[in-house]
């Protein structure tokens, strides 16, 4: 796999999971509406893995030694793989309860970051415990914050 695919990939598909579980726990702690939460994701899907390809394609701008092609490949990867990553998100939403679509959002994250995070060290020969446990560790963390942030909107602007 070529390098500025596996940059893409790997920002993408870990910002498109951590970014869209933050939100949709966020906004079902603080509305518990399905609705805010589909729309949320199709915002995030769209908007943030727009950014996020910006935000990398500046960067890698920035490292003099990128070419072109690498530049705009890892551009277009990135923005491909939070926007897929992302929008899987939305399918637990349109079939199931709210509650349950949570749950199944939330198994689902861990275990797209528990593949890749185990993908991860076998390419590089490194702990497979040790990464899986820092990155899922990262990951609940940004779960719980968004919990306790929701419910802290709720209660400041809930009406």
């Amino acid at each position: 796999m070529r390098e500025a695919i596996k940059k893409g990939l790997g920002f993408g598909l870990t910002s498109g999971i951590i970014t869209t579980l933050g939100l949709i726990i966020g906004l079902y702690s603080s509305t518990s509406s399905k609705l805010a939460i589909i729309g949320g994701i199709i915002i995030i899907a769209v908007a943030d893995s727009l950014s996020d390809a910006l935000g990398i394609h500046i960067s890698e701008e920035f490292n003099h030694k990128n070419s072109e092609n690498h530049i705009w490949e890892s551009t277009f990867a990135t923005f491909l793989f939070k926007f897929i990553f992302a929008i899987t998100f939305i399918i637990p939403f349109l079939l199931l309860s709210i509650l349950t679509a949570i749950i199944a959002s939330i198994v689902w994250g861990l275990f797209l970051i528990t593949a890749f995070s185990y993908y991860i060290t076998k390419m590089k020969n490194k702990n497979v415990y040790k990464i899986c446990l820092e990155h899922l560790s990262i990951t609940i963390l940004v779960i719980i914050a968004s919990y306790y942030i929701g419910i802290m909107v709720k209660n400041i602007f809930g009406i």
